[in-house]
């Protein structure tokens, strides 16, 4: 049994796995309290172990069962009593960018994030707890950023329209090297909505939306200007605000600072990309680039795009000056799936995993 009977100082994320007689397999796993009241959870897909649907609670003495039946109808059983160890002091934060019951882009990525970054040598035991399920069913994999402070789950291709996601980063409890551990656990359950893509081309300057599919609607922009170029790639809607204030005022060249009132903003870029109303360029979009980096729409555009956008939609620009970097924004779908599963702290079979749990 693990863990073994009398194991004190468990961490609150301890799995329950057991070694089985030859030919036998799992038939029941119970985990109890000391007065008896049952412990929800669930077995991994590959047999491997059973997961508490929720973190243990520190200090807390707890008996597992396991009931194990071979091939002949013979019957097995082991048992183990544990204690789980006291609330930890140092821990690491973690993030989730899903939330209960909204809708979501096909290109919405499950983004976990981790302050401080996970180190390279625990990703593989943090990733083993991040537990993503799809309705329709769509394999997928993990890829951690560099620094690993983010990681993202997507499918090779985007999400089907009205896709259900199932998530949990179960991570409360969990021992690091670095001598902390997971805080909390953190779950959501969304719905990704209508395939909405924008496809942006700097040769004539025009966006064209498409939905299901199907093109929608032609317009022109402007984008950044040879010094300031817009990056090409695939990026996604992140943020929107109806009203908001730009403000870099900070930045190291006097010709880029400014302060302006902006309406219908969808943030592209951690590092300030935008698509936007911009009034100040309708007379050259479609003609002419003169933006900072954004994508400048008219003001009519503006508002009917962010009547229809949802957080996760893709858009993709095309021939400019500049290459999305990756890690600026929510950039896994500028990755091919092969270069995407290389970021995978855990081994994915061709074509991704199906669900853990």
């Amino acid at each position: 049994m693990s863990p073994a009977d009398g194991a004190k100082k468990q961490p609150v994320s301890v799995e329950i796995g057991a070694e089985l007689p030859d030919g036998a397999t799992v038939s029941q796993i119970m985990l109890a309290t000391a007065n008896g009241k049952a412990v929800k959870g669930k077995l991994r897909t590959d047999g491997s172990s059973w997961v508490p649907s929720a973190p243990l609670k520190w200090s807390t003495r707890y008996t597992a069962t396991v009931t194990a039946s071979r091939p002949d109808g013979t019957v097995s059983e082991g048992t183990s009593t544990f204690t789980t160890m006291a609330k930890p002091n140092s821990v690491i934060t973690s993030g989730l960018y899903l939330f209960d019951d909204r809708t979501y882009g096909v290109a919405m990525p499950v983004v976990a994030e981790f302050h401080p970054g996970i180190p390279e040598k625990d990703r593989a035991a943090v990733q083993k707890r991040m537990f993503v399920q799809t309705d329709p069913p769509q394999p997928g994999a993990w890829h951690w950023v560099g620094n690993g402070t983010q990681a993202y789950y997507r499918a090779p291709e985007y999400w089907k329209a009205g896709t259900k996601l199932s998530v949990r980063i179960a991570l409360a409890g969990i021992p690091l090297s670095n001598g902390r551990y997971g805080n909390v656990d953190r779950s959501a359950t969304a719905k990704i909505g209508s395939a909405f893509e924008m496809k942006v081309t700097n040769s004539d300057k025009q966006m064209r939306v498409y939905e299901d599919g199907q093109l929608i609607k032609t317009l022109p922009v402007s984008l950044g200007k040879k010094k300031t170029p817009s990056s090409s790639g695939t990026l996604v809607v992140m943020e929107k605000k109806e009203a908001t204030v730009f403000d870099t005022m900070n930045d190291p060249d006097p010709a880029n600072r400014y302060v302006t009132d902006i309406q219908f903003a969808q943030r592209l870029t951690w590092g300030g990309e935008y698509i936007h109303a911009a009034p100040w360029s309708e007379h050259v979009q479609g003609r002419q680039n003169v933006s900072h980096g954004c994508v400048n729409v008219s003001m009519a555009n503006a508002r009917w795009l962010f009547q229809r956008t949802k957080i996760g939609d893709p858009i993709t620009i095309t021939g400019t000056e500049r290459k999305l970097a990756h890690g600026n924004g929510w950039t896994p779908w500028n990755l091919s799936w092969a270069e995407f599963v290389k970021g995978s702290a855990l081994p994915v079979p061709d074509g991704g995993a199906g669900p853990a749990l």
